[in-house]
């Protein structure tokens, strides 16, 4: 992967490209900076370095910035850019080729990538994208029934947790009677062959097809009043209007996102940005949990076979004791993917959002700029570093500068500058615009698996500059000394 060039800490020139292999990806990233420090530059880069490696990859999209993803062009024509940038379509274009021209990247990359590469859009609970049918493992029954039934069963929890959220109800495994009950109807219907829609399991609680739960008789267990209740309530959430567009579109089935198809690398991108933060701590904690299942079906491997990026992970892996329906799954996903070869990179404002224990799972850090005293001091404890000038240099850093730590070639952090994306980085993409590049991408008749959809994204950065970064990495502050 080559992420762009860099230098040592004192601003000695140290090359003009950095490559990291892969597979230092295995045990997992962390990019920190406060706004504007380029996270989401940088994390595309890694998207777009993995995706040429022919590393599928998934991608959270919190904020709206990475459904840019699919603008990538297989040219520098002004006519292919010109729908999506304000003014001078031509100018922007040569400033983008000359850009990418200072990383050796011309025409012949950029087809190259465009060609072996499919970015795919999912946004569940609306149709801008592909939708999502964010229950479908509850309500579709899944071949992993017949080959690995303990792995069916923990994403069948996780589609019933989220129901129950969705009630108001009580979602815990372990505590919650009707948890117990809709899943073991669920199962049921599922052993036998069946799906297990939720009219179908609204019908189940009120005329129940067993008779026991457990060493208990099913009245014993739950009331006849109290399966009515619950049958109740499924009903009101499935007249909702708004629920519908929940339970539509494609299936929840990472192994079959990330499949290649007519040669094609997949970039399969969940965004959630269109969500009120409660929707989002739910859609994804459903989401990660399938992830977590997926990744529990591989063999083991030291190469990076997946890699799922998060930004903005702020409010889905909190400190204790706050505890979102994303946290257990994104702490698990830190601890055992790296067996697997799946990666995990995290990007937030700060690192006093996370929490200690995924970023004590965490080989490569990339810090941008950082203001606080709290974020520096958390950082360097992350790191086991005393040195005070670290710190000086994590609050003085120009936008687009990291300082960047490998746990697998050495100790000493040195300074990244990442390079220009081929991707067209415009900002935030609103629902229509996510729909009018899906459209582009149908009607310019590319292959199937590419016309399936786009991708979202997060935080917007202001024009890449080339890579000579005339500011140099610690800003005004370092031509005034």
């Amino acid at each position: 992967m080559n992420l762009g060039s860099w230098r040592s800490l004192d601003g000695t020139d140290g090359g003009p490209s950095l490559r990291l292999p892969s597979r230092h990806l295995v045990t997992h990233g962390v990019v920190v900076g406060m706004t504007g420090s380029g996270k989401t530059g940088l994390l595309t880069v890694m998207v777009e370095e993995a995706l040429s490696e022919g590393i599928p990859t998934i991608i959270i999209d919190v904020k709206g910035d990475l459904p840019n993803l699919m603008l990538s062009f297989p040219t520098f024509e002004p006519k292919a850019i010109e729908p999506w940038v304000e003014g001078d379509a031509m100018a922007i274009a040569e400033q983008r080729r000359a850009a990418l021209a200072g990383w050796s990247i011309g025409q012949e990359q950029l087809a190259q990538y465009h060609d072996t590469t499919s970015v795919r859009v999912l946004t569940p609970g609306a149709t801008s994208g592909e939708p999502l049918h964010v229950l479908s493992t509850l309500e579709r029954r899944s071949s992993r029934w017949n080959s690995d039934p303990e792995t069916a069963r923990d994403a069948l929890s996780a589609a019933v947790s989220l129901v129950l959220r969705l009630l108001g109800r009580d979602p815990d495994p372990a505590k919650s009677k009707d948890h117990v009950l809709l899943s073991v109807l669920a199962e049921r219907r599922f052993v036998s062959g069946q799906n297990a829609e939720l009219g179908a399991l609204m019908d189940d609680l009120n005329d129940p097809p067993i008779d026991r739960i457990g060493a208990l008789s099913l009245d014993s267990f739950m009331k006849k009043t109290d399966r009515r209740a619950l049958a109740a309530s499924l009903n009101t959430l499935l007249a909702s209007p708004t629920f519908a567009t929940w339970r539509q579109g494609a299936s929840l089935d990472v192994g079959e996102w990330l499949q290649k198809r007519d040669g094609r690398t997949p970039a399969v991108v969940v965004s959630v940005a269109h969500l009120d933060d409660e929707e989002r701590a739910l859609v994804l904690g459903v989401v990660l949990e399938e992830i977590l299942c997926w990744v529990r079906t591989l063999g083991g491997s030291q190469n990076l076979k997946a890699l799922i990026v998060f930004d903005e992970v702020y409010g889905f892996l909190p400190p204790h004791p706050a505890n979102p329906p994303t946290k257990r799954p994104i702490v698990a996903l830190m601890k055992q993917a790296r067996a697997f070869g799946v990666g995990v990179v995290i990007a937030t404002q700060n690192p006093m959002d996370l929490d200690y224990r995924a970023l004590s799972n965490a080989g490569l850090w990339c810090l941008g700029r950082l203001q606080t005293d709290a974020d520096r001091e958390r950082v360097m404890d992350g790191l086991a570093l005393e040195d005070p000038s670290f710190a000086n240099t994590l609050q003085r850093l120009a936008p687009r500068w990291f300082v960047m730590r490998d746990a697998h070639t050495s100790s000493t952090p040195v300074l990244l500058h990442p390079r220009h994306t081929m991707t067209l980085m415009r900002g935030p993409m609103t629902r229509s615009e996510i729909r009018k590049a899906r459209d582009a991408v149908a009607k310019a008749c590319v292959t199937p698996s590419a016309a399936r959809g786009p991708l979202g994204a997060l935080e917007s950065i202001p024009p890449c500059v080339t890579p000579s970064a005339a500011r140099g990495p610690l800003g005004a502050l370092e031509s005034a000394e």
